[in-house]
């Protein structure tokens, strides 16, 4: 066998050699022939499935993807990892298993590339977690990769409006409200989600894509392809022979995931008005990677940096729209021009920030999806940190503005997001009231559950300027309204939110960035010395595992804290 070289550090390991011949012989079986052992091998992680929609289409691009290695001189392998579905498992128990995945996801693709000793990796995501646990993977891993987003759904249609998983969402709130009958829910429910894709607007999935493309990891307009797609399929190909050329050029994530990237990422989520889960995520890949990215960051880039994308779930345009006037390149040029990215960043290309961006043109003038930055939808970040002495250690905002920027109210206390849906659906809720979910964050629950059942029936029910929702949990990028989420310390581990009652004041201020219970300080002590925790639900398995483990909110919810 030939001596290993710099594109083939791993596989050589596995296939070189008189001692490697039962190793060989197993590769044979799954395709590789004689000039496949010379070759650097190129895994892609796959994570179809046909559990959801957003991923039942990645097993073609994953074909495409190991076509592209293959053409490119490289030997394609293509692998699977899980995925859950937020859309479907939301409001149920199922639903705690959401993040967790993020960090299977990210275990499984770590496993399975160290163990079989591929030199480069393509991965593919098409839903909300199983894109940054692709990161974390890249980053844990440092081989030469790429990550591939599978692409945004087209929009139902529903009497002649476009439609999506929200829409659903929002429609049974309508439904409690006798707003819509049983037909026209059905209705809704039938035309909402229309094949292939991730939900449609700048919800979480598509966020993360964006802010993915924006550290450098993806290929130019991965982030902003229609999942049915001709693009999309040759974004695969293309990325399956970029790898060949990050191998040969020894650029590994640890060349491209810098400080300064993250801040680059941060500043298009603003830019784009993306979810909350934004800053869990990126906090945690920046976490892997070795970067220190802490709530201050987002603070510090949010000050200078405005929302310009009209999007939903806060806008009126979906990802399509976004899609169809040039995607997210123009937007980073536009952000580049105004000296607000970092152009020096290294990227999977082998070119900087700057670089790829040097002939990308602008947005049509007559289009208004995206603004300019003299008419921004506002002026400064939408993700607002808030601290106070609910949240001494922060707590995530989405304001757009079009919420207001204050609210009090008197505390009406869940102990479960079940609870909580089922008080707003039966009118125990009203106008005045800040909801209370805990004991759904990271330890909690375990497992940080979206609160888009609640939020989407406060919307639906036409309480989303009357009320704010508070909770240890997390949002759906598909939730607004006035709600304030990864509050820190959580309840399970005696955070004020643990002793919030009934009636109480809750001050939220989202221009002071702050989040106050008004009791005394000495009646908050007194409750805190009764409090008693409550023994955590799972005693064994994946939840119980990761409830051991889990850091805070704010520190990114891993499971591997230094």
């Amino acid at each position: 066998m030939s001596s290993p070289d710099c594109t083939r550090q791993h596989s050589s390991i596995v296939v070189d050699g008189a001692d490697r011949a039962p190793s060989r012989a197993m590769l044979r079986a799954v395709g590789f022939t004689d000039a496949d052992f010379h070759k650097p091998v190129v895994g892609v992680a796959s994570t179809w499935s046909m559990v959801t929609p957003c991923n039942m289409h990645i097993d073609r691009l994953a074909v495409e993807a190991s076509k592209g290695a293959d053409q490119a001189g490289g030997k394609g392998v293509i692998f699977g990892t899980i995925t859950v579905s937020d859309g479907i498992s939301m409001g149920t128990p199922g639903m705690r298993y959401s993040l967790v995945s993020r960090e299977i996801i990210a275990d499984s693709i770590e496993a399975v590339a160290g163990a079989e000793g591929f030199d480069g990796l393509v991965t593919i995501g098409g839903c909300d977690k199983n894109m940054p646990g692709c990161v974390m993977a890249m980053a844990r891993l440092n081989r030469p990769s790429v990550f591939v987003y599978g692409g945004t759904i087209v929009p139902g249609l529903h009497r002649g409006q476009s439609a999506d998983i929200v829409t659903v969402f929002e429609a049974v709130g309508k439904h409690a409200g006798k707003q819509i009958d049983d037909a026209e829910l059905k209705e809704i429910e039938k035309c909402s989600i229309p094949g292939e894709g991730s939900c449609g607007g700048m919800y979480t999935a598509n966020t993360m894509a964006s802010a993915i493309e924006a550290l450098g990891l993806s290929l130019p307009d991965s982030s902003a392809q229609l999942a049915n797609s001709k693009d999309k399929l040759a974004d695969c190909e293309r990325a399956g022979k970029a790898v060949l050329e990050l191998l040969k050029k020894n650029i590994r994530p640890s060349d491209i995931l810098s400080k300064k990237a993250f801040e680059n990422a941060i500043t298009v989520v603003i830019a784009l008005g993306g979810s909350t889960n934004a800053v869990l995520h990126l906090i945690a890949m920046a976490h892997t990677a070795h970067i220190k990215l802490t709530l201050e960051d987002f603070e510090r880039v949010g000050r200078k940096v405005p929302v310009l994308a009209d999007l939903k779930p806060s806008g009126k345009y979906n990802m399509a729209h976004f899609v169809r006037i040039g995607g997210l390149q123009p937007l980073l040029k536009m952000l580049l021009d105004q000296g607000l990215l970092h152009g020096d960043c290294m990227t999977v290309t082998g070119k900087t920030v700057a670089e790829n961006l040097a002939n990308v043109g602008n947005y049509a003038a007559d289009q208004d999806v995206v603004r300019r930055f003299s008419n921004p939808i506002k002026a400064d970040s939408h993700l607002r940190i808030l601290r106070g002495n609910l949240a001494p250690e922060g707590a995530v905002a989405k304001i757009t503005g079009k919420e207001g920027s204050a609210f009090t109210g008197k505390a009406i206390v869940y102990e479960s997001e079940e609870d909580s849906l089922k008080g707003i659906l039966s009118g125990e809720v009203k106008d005045g009231h800040v909801i209370v979910i805990r004991n759904e964050g990271p330890k909690g629950g375990p497992g940080m559950r979206e609160m888009l059942g609640p939020t989407s029936a406060i919307m639906g029910k036409g309480l989303g300027k009357t009320i704010a929702l508070i909770t240890d949990g997390r949002f759906s990028g598909g939730s607004h309204g006035f709600v304030v989420g990864h509050i820190t310390p959580e309840a399970a581990v005696g955070g004020v939110l643990a002793i919030v009652q009934n009636g109480d004041t809750i001050i939220i201020d989202a221009l002071k960035n702050e989040i106050n219970l008004a009791v005394p300080t000495e009646e908050i002590t007194r409750r805190l010395q009764a409090w008693k925790p409550t023994p955590c639900k799972e005693k064994r398995g994946t939840l119980a595992k990761y409830a051991k483990l889990v850091s805070s909110a704010s520190d990114g919810a891993v499971t591997d804290a230094d």
